[in-house]
């Protein structure tokens, strides 16, 4: 896809979405520029999802909708009862949409600890390559490291860590090993 989600407490976001069994999941982030994105209207207690638009000229709301789903097992059937749209697809926002007309669709804010971008146009691509490119900086770790993110899983141990740092060229998986 063309999302990047950076920032503590998404991982946690994600596994409860993923433990949904019933109806479907969806995400919002609160933007300045709504009308370039999926957006969802809430009511005023930001719990209730009263309406969903695909890119509206005047949103409802400021809360966009980033592209990350969770749905259950209807999910097929729902998909096969759309019309597809003057572009010849099936749009997402329609099978969302269906969700919402039977009451089955929920909504996970993510807060201002959390960085979304939407790299499905030039300069949101900048804009996420630029973040990444400071954090990488100031801290001194890659963000999305798959080594990392194995040992810290539990997926990989420290000595199978160490090997792959060894194998790789790049003496940031050294300093990677050492800190963790």
């Amino acid at each position: 896809g063309d999302n990047i989600f950076y920032g503590q407490g998404f991982i946690e976001l994600v596994r409860k979405a993923s433990k949904i069994n019933k109806g479907a999941m969806i995400f919002g982030y609160y933007v300045r520029n709504s009308e370039s994105f999926g957006v969802v209207e809430l009511d005023e207690n930001l719990k209730e999802i009263i309406s969903l638009e695909e890119k509206p000229p005047f949103p409802k709301s400021h809360y966009a909708i980033p592209g990350l789903y969770f749905y259950d097992s209807q999910v097929v059937e729902f998909a096969k009862s759309l019309q597809r749209s003057k572009r010849g697809e099936l749009e997402i926002t329609d099978l969302n949409r269906a969700y919402l007309e039977r009451g089955k669709l929920q909504i996970t804010l993510l807060g201002r600890g959390l960085s979304w971008f939407d790299t499905g146009t030039q300069d949101g691509l900048l804009e996420a390559s630029s973040f990444i490119q400071v954090i990488q900086k100031r801290q001194g770790y890659y963000v999305a490291c798959i080594e990392e993110i194995a040992f810290r899983l539990g997926y990989i141990d420290s000595k199978q860590l160490y090997e792959l740092a060894k194998e790789v060229s790049h003496s940031f998986m050294i300093i990677l090993f050492y800190r963790i």
